[in-house]
């Protein structure tokens, strides 16, 4: 056993210095983060990361005012393994100072950000505080901060993802848009600027709550996964970088014959495309990112076989799968993800087309379904297509259609095809025939009738034998035949470089 009654002095004042900084010395300071119902940064180290693996960088860092103390001046930071994978932590303690950013912690975190550049590593950043800290900001003459601008170089570079375990504003709030995933627990706060600054702004006194509350940030599609707590919180974090170690032991699979039966035979009901991708994929490895936003797409990480892959689906329950400027962002987005760190992306087709009329004109839809089909035909990683129902105009056109060059492209028996709604096309078609129509009965039934005479020439069969898709196929064999395209498919070379950048939404 060691010693340390004979500790060499500046040995010992280095050890108790070190020791000043654990929960264990901070008493009062543990006891405020329980009141406000929070864990401490220390906590949450030992849950992100592997056991004794964390090395801390600037643990000793005091305020740069003169008289302020602070533990590591509020910012914990360091080395670690997430599940044997390293990464950098960034921490912010609210305890010190509501976890405010000064002069020193922001030397720290760029530090670590140029660090994580470097070495090409993932990196996690807890963003609990409140913004500027001004009283250091304006005794202590301010330095270039260039934190922001080193973090924004890491988009495509290396995994970012953020946790928002109670409030993250100003400078927090735009180091948390900046991150590839937003975590966010479902009682935290976050704002461009916070009661302070509204009040001086517009007169009036918010809460932190009132300004920014989750809720808000979820709908908006700001944050990513909303969670329970800091708990929840993390394992979402461990399971999200867990995707970027691109194969892993095939996951038990689910009963595939289920599939054949989740496109309900009536074509006007709807169904939950979330059943058919958590079906597709290992059990309990799917992962669902901006789930309050852009309702009728979904956008997911999961495994097949034991292989990452991203999925974007259409979703019937909303919108009946018709795409407007919240879905195509929001899949916009996600396909970059996903070419930037070469993850195969499985497309779910089931979409009536784009959302049509003047108010979804205001919303810039022509811009924005845009950004769909342009980050699929410029991205280089494989595609692979399943058609579930519907495949029409221009919707499908940029759901991984043919000019899009799929690695594969399927269709289910309830498919079905045209360039547009095929009642819309009647209209356009047969303008003069049902112009001609006695009444308004024999004009609905003439239609009726055109509408399915046009189906069915254009059935999941029909559009096979004119080789529309690859193949027609059975559900049940759906994930089976994406496994072993996968498998045909070459591994792309470890990158060196940056592929591309990420949007930030």
């Amino acid at each position: 056993m060691k010693d340390d009654t004979k500790l060499r002095a500046d040995l010992r004042l280095v050890l108790d210095a070190q020791a000043a900084r654990l929960d264990a010395a901070r008493p009062a300071a543990v006891a405020r983060q329980d009141k406000r119902g929070r864990w401490t940064v220390r906590r949450a180290v030992e849950a992100i990361a592997d056991h004794d693996s964390f090395v801390e960088y600037g643990g000793l860092v005091r305020p740069a005012t003169k008289g302020m103390e602070g533990a590591a001046d509020g910012l914990v930071m360091g080395t670690a393994k997430v599940g044997g994978r390293p990464i950098d932590l960034v921490l912010y303690d609210y305890s010190v100072y509501a976890g405010t950013q000064s002069a020193m912690n922001h030397a720290k975190i760029t530090r670590m950000f140029s660090h994580a550049e470097k070495h090409r590593l993932p990196v996690i950043c807890w963003l609990d505080g409140g913004g500027a800290r001004p009283h250091d900001m304006h005794v202590t003459a301010r330095p270039s901060t260039p934190t922001f601008v080193v973090y924004a170089r890491l988009s495509g570079l290396v995994p970012t993802v953020g946790i928002s375990p109670g409030r993250a504003f100003a400078g927090h709030a735009n180091l948390a848009g900046l991150c590839d995933v937003l975590i966010a627990t479902e009682d935290s706060a976050m704002g461009m600027a916070g009661p302070p600054l509204v009040e001086a702004a517009l007169g009036k006194k918010y809460t932190p709550e009132e300004i920014g509350p989750s809720s808000v940030h979820y709908a908006s599609g700001v944050i990513d996964i909303l969670v329970k707590d800091e708990e929840e919180a993390i394992a979402a974090a461990k399971k999200y970088l867990g995707y970027f170690d691109m194969q892993q032991p095939a996951g038990e699979a689910p009963d595939q014959t289920l599939l054949r039966d989740l496109v309900p035979e009536n074509p006007r009901r709807a169904y939950n495309v979330r059943t058919v991708i958590q079906t597709l994929c290992d059990l309990d490895s799917v992962l669902e990112v901006k789930a309050g936003y852009g309702k009728a797409a979904v956008t997911a990480f999961g495994r097949i076989a034991g292989r990452t892959v991203g999925m974007v689906a259409n979703q019937p329950m909303y919108l009946a799968g018709a795409m407007d400027t919240p879905a195509c962002l929001k899949m916009a987005r996600f396909i970059q993800i996903c070419d930037a760190f070469d993850i195969p992306l499985v497309v779910l087709c089931d979409t009536p087309g784009l959302m049509v009329g003047p108010e979804v004109e205001k919303t810039g839809l022509m811009r924005h379904s845009a950004r769909v089909l342009s980050a699929l035909a410029n991205a280089t990683i494989p595609v692979l297509t399943v058609v579930l129902r519907k495949a029409y105009g221009l919707g499908y056109y940029i759901m991984g259609s043919r000019p899009l060059e799929p690695a594969v492209l399927v269709a289910w028996p309830t498919a079905e095809f045209g360039g547009m709604g095929l009642e819309g096309a009647v209209n356009i078609i047969y303008a003069k025939e049902l112009a001609a129509a006695a009444t308004p009965e024999e004009r609905a039934e003439l239609h009726a009738g055109l509408t399915a005479e046009l189906k069915r020439s254009n059935t999941a069969v029909e559009s096979g034998a004119k080789f529309l898709y690859d193949d027609v196929i059975d559900p049940a064999d759906t994930r089976d035949i994406l496994v072993k395209t996968l498998e045909t498919l070459q591994q792309p070379a470890p990158r060196t470089t940056r592929k591309r950048i990420i949007e930030p939404f």
